[in-house]
């Protein structure tokens, strides 16, 4: 639970905490030292009390009419005076705290608070061995019960003070230190994410700024792997791309005259074989087997490098694609969006965009048994769109890219995009995003 907490409540809790009990200390220390000091403040006033009835005492021992002289002494007495005499007769006495007087401003409360101690000092007064009243010293503590009360508002009002000082300063404090560890916490998110264009604000105490300083050094060393990592993929598609260009080229310029000389020949001689016979069957069976080998070495230069995307342009031979697509998958309703710039498009670029729509549609043709797909590529600024969706059974087990795809990825990492593959509303969708620069006078084909 405590973990939870934010930084700040963690901080202001335990200070909050400790000035509670800073107050409620106060607050017992009040209750005992100061009722310890009022009855130290009474002990004087006490013994002069007994002074005053040991006194009056031996004069009604010594006086022919004890009880005259008692009452000359009582009226003798100012009823505003501290020293009162009580007869025995007139009733128990009173409670200290009922003898109080209520200073102004002091909350009942405090007084409440205050174990005061016995005030009354009362001390008997004897006629003829009997008691017959006592000398009581009646105190106003309304002075002291004030005094008290404006020492406990001092005390709670620097408590108060040091706790919003003390409140303000780690306040500061905390935001000096959680603002540049939020700027390190989101800059290494970015970091995670790939970004490592922004830096990381260097800020707050040395320890905080150190670790921001190493964390910029490592998206720089990220950036930099990353783009060298980008560069060796780039150069290994364009190796690739270069060696199936060779291959396709060899296929095209050697393969292809033999299989079509093959093929004539073949022609020639089942035009001069009869036309019943083992002779004839055999010259039929082998034509056969080399307009097959012709196909297939179409398919095979088709796959390597669609040599008609440099003299077509990419949106014709996308279009000469799909319209294969069709003739091969009759059952499913194929549907495109193509964008007429795609012919400003080449290179590598052009080449993924072939490829991965071709391998898009291989996957519904084989895995998806859909019933119908959209081909959607255009351009929009610097950036090639493709998206490839069908209503098929969905996406593999665990979400992941297939051979065919995963080769695809690596091609799109390879020019700095993006691949990605998702179900939404019982679809399947293939979007990839490229950065491209177009242009309008592509190369031609050597």
């Amino acid at each position: 639970m405590w973990q939870r907490l934010s930084f700040r409540t963690q901080l202001f809790l335990p200070l909050g905490a400790s000035f509670l009990a800073a107050l409620i200390l106060a607050g017992v220390l009040l209750h005992i030292f100061a009722t310890d000091q009022l009855a130290a403040e009474n002990e004087p006033r006490r013994r002069s009390t007994e002074a005053i009835a040991a006194a009056l005492n031996d004069t009604l021992r010594t006086s022919d009419n004890p009880r005259r002289t008692l009452d000359a002494f009582v009226h003798s007495l100012d009823t505003s005076s501290d020293i009162q005499f009580r007869a025995l007769d007139a009733g128990p006495a009173p409670s200290p705290k009922d003898g109080l007087h209520k200073p102004h401003g002091v909350p009942q409360w405090f007084i409440d608070l205050l174990a005061t101690p016995d005030m009354d000092a009362a001390s008997p007064v004897m006629i003829d061995g009997r008691r017959i009243g006592d000398i009581v010293f009646l105190q106003d503590m309304s002075a002291d019960l004030f005094e008290k009360w404006i020492g406990f508002l001092a005390l709670t009002s620097l408590v108060a003070v040091l706790m919003v000082l003390t409140g303000t300063i780690a306040y500061v404090l905390a935001g000096s230190v959680l603002r540049p560890l939020q700027d390190l916490g989101q800059g290494l998110t970015r970091i995670r994410r790939g970004d490592y264009t922004r830096p990381i604000p260097v800020g707050g105490p040395p320890e905080i700024r150190q670790g921001c300083e190493e964390a910029n050094a490592l998206a720089a060393t990220l950036a930099q792997l990353s783009q060298d990592n980008r560069d060796l993929m780039h150069r290994l598609v364009s190796l690739q791309d270069d060696e199936r260009r060779d291959l396709a080229r060899e296929l095209h310029d050697e393969l292809g005259p033999l299989l079509f000389s093959i093929r004539a020949g073949t022609i020639a001689l089942v035009e001069a074989a009869p036309a019943a016979g083992k002779f004839g069957n055999s010259a039929q069976s082998l034509l056969q087997s080399v307009e097959a080998l012709q196909q297939t070495n179409r398919r095979i230069l088709d796959r390597l490098r669609p040599l008609y995307i440099e003299e077509l342009g990419l949106s014709t031979s996308v279009q000469t694609l799909l319209r294969t697509f069709r003739n091969q998958a009759p059952h499913i309703i194929l549907t495109d969006t193509i964008d007429a710039d795609l012919n400003a498009i080449d290179g590598p670029a052009a080449q993924t965009m072939y490829r991965l729509i071709q391998e898009a549609l291989t996957n519904v043709l084989r895995h998806a048994n859909a019933s119908n797909a959209h081909v959607r590529a255009t351009v929009a600024g610097e950036t090639l769109a493709i998206e490839i969706s069908d209503d098929g059974g969905g996406l593999p087990a665990g979400n992941v890219f297939g051979r065919g795809l995963t080769g695809m990825h690596e091609r799109v990492r390879a020019l700095s995009g993006s691949l990605s593959l998702l179900r939404v509303d019982e679809r399947t969708y293939v979007r990839c995003r490229l950065p491209v620069e177009t242009t309008r006078d592509a190369p031609s084909a050597g």
